[in-house]
């Protein structure tokens, strides 16, 4: 389990769902075996995807390469901080053009499988955070990437850890972040009631 307790969601989920979350703090010993990383890409590869298309590519860059060196430059000063401790950087990409033809979903498709990604961490006892904080043109001069792919985000995977070894404001943020993830109530997600469902939530037409 990546957290101390899991979310308390206002109907049951799924227990894979409800105990996922982003820490900060990883354990700078822990390695991704390699059926790990085989597992998370393949669940990544499975997501669905518009006109079976599948508009994404990924860097998965271990700790200790040069690849993952790369990345962890890249990221803004913050992310920079406890980053580096992670197991790998996932570079996410999306491919926005093909044959001359724009494919206008690729981002949808694309958060879709990293999305397959996260989840797919979480039962493999995995925790990850995703990051916008990073520029992108570094990401693109590091790994040559041609104008038709984008660089979207970038995932730390890892086993979390909040040992005396990770640093304190790292661990701070750790320990109060389980309290802090909150959704939006559904009667603020639902544009319309749904039809014969018989949902706990304030009435959408009388806001």
């Amino acid at each position: 389990m990546t957290t101390a307790a899991p979310t308390e969601t206002e109907f049951d989920v799924t227990p894979i769902l409800a105990e996922r979350w982003s820490p900060r703090g990883y354990d700078a010993a822990f390695e991704l075996s390699d059926a790990d990383v085989a597992v998370l890409l393949e669940a990544a590869r499975w997501s669905p995807s518009h006109s079976n298309s599948q508009p994404w590519k990924f860097v998965f860059a271990r700790r200790g390469s040069a690849d993952f060196d790369a990345v962890v430059e890249a990221l803004a000063p913050g992310n920079r901080t406890w980053a580096g401790r992670a197991s790998a950087l996932v570079v996410a990409v999306v491919e926005t053009e093909r044959d001359g033809k724009a494919l206008p979903w690729g981002l949808y498709d694309l958060g879709q499988s990293v999305a397959h990604l996260t989840v797919q961490a979480s039962a493999l006892g995995l925790a990850t955070r995703q990051m916008a904080g990073f520029a992108a043109d570094r990401i693109v001069s590091s790994f040559e990437l041609p104008a038709t792919l984008e660089p979207r985000a970038v995932i730390a995977v890892g086993r979390w850890s909040h040992a005396d070894d990770v640093p304190e404001a790292v661990r701070e943020f750790d320990e109060l972040a389980p309290s802090r993830r909150s959704r939006k109530p559904l009667d603020e997600v639902l544009l319309r009631p749904v039809a014969g469902a018989a949902l706990d939530v304030p009435d959408i037409d009388g806001r």
